[in-house]
């Protein structure tokens, strides 16, 4: 079986993840452990600072596999619990990840680019929050979080379909570029999130998603050699040499 997931490296900080499952990059469970794999190896290498995932063949994600969940029979809930577990541990990836989102984001792939930290999206980008098209829930926690529940509720009760300019207005994404530009934009973004101190970048993400309290953060980083350093920088006129203790 030919890879359904492409994961590079452009920079030594810096993964791609590139989904390729044509013709709409569907999040079968073939696909599903390779990202999971991906993920583990990211979750485990202290020199990846940021991860941008996006989708080849000019589509970013359109959900679940449909035809594989039409025989998955008795496992089907097994297989819908899989894919949250899924999102949950894209959320919670030590490193900050950027979605580049062109052409179809539907239903669960809607989901994962919300699972992800940040969203830029290219202008033929398109985007529903189809959980209730298909008779489930999706994306009823993660979007009413991030543009509140009157404007989420919009597009999650109607499962409609609406486009990148929507999507910027509304606060899903922070960008809109040409399909062409998408993929450097987002590189570039990466790489002034790997450019900061990656311990205070992880901290400050954990405090954002809840999982812990500034109280708790500054004492380790107050005491951090990254700390010191930015210190040092900051007199020597120099940028900051970041190495993540």
């Amino acid at each position: 079986m030919p890879p359904l997931l492409h994961v590079s490296r452009p920079t030594g900080s810096i993964i791609l993840l590139e989904l390729d499952a044509p013709p709409a990059n569907a999040l079968g469970l073939p696909l599903r452990a390779q990202l999971v794999k991906a993920l583990d190896e990211i979750a485990t290498d202290d020199d990846v600072r940021a991860v941008v995932l996006t989708g080849r063949g000019g589509v970013f994600c359109a959900g679940d596999d449909l035809r594989e969940a039409a025989v998955r029979g008795d496992g089907a809930l097994a297989a819908v619990e899989d894919f949250n577990r899924l999102m949950d541990w894209v959320e919670a990836l030590r490193v900050p990840t950027i979605a580049a989102i062109d052409g179809w984001c539907f239903g669960g792939g809607l989901e994962l680019a919300l699972a992800c930290d940040i969203r830029l999206a290219s202008d033929r980008a398109t985007f529903a929050a189809s959980g209730v098209n298909i008779g489930l829930v999706a994306s009823a926690t993660r979007l009413p979080r991030l543009i509140g529940a009157a404007r989420a509720k919009a597009h999650l009760l109607t499962g409609a379909q609406f486009d990148a300019a929507r999507a910027l207005f509304d606060g899903i994404v922070t960008a809109v570029h040409t399909p062409g530009t998408l993929l450097r934009e987002a590189m570039r973004l990466a790489e002034a999130v790997s450019s900061r101190a990656p311990l205070a970048v992880e901290a400050t993400k954990r405090v954002i998603d809840g999982k812990a309290y500034v109280e708790e953060e500054l004492p380790a980083l107050i005491a951090s050699g990254d700390h010191k350093e930015a210190i040092a920088a900051f007199m020597g006129k120099r940028t900051a040499d970041f190495r993540r203790k």
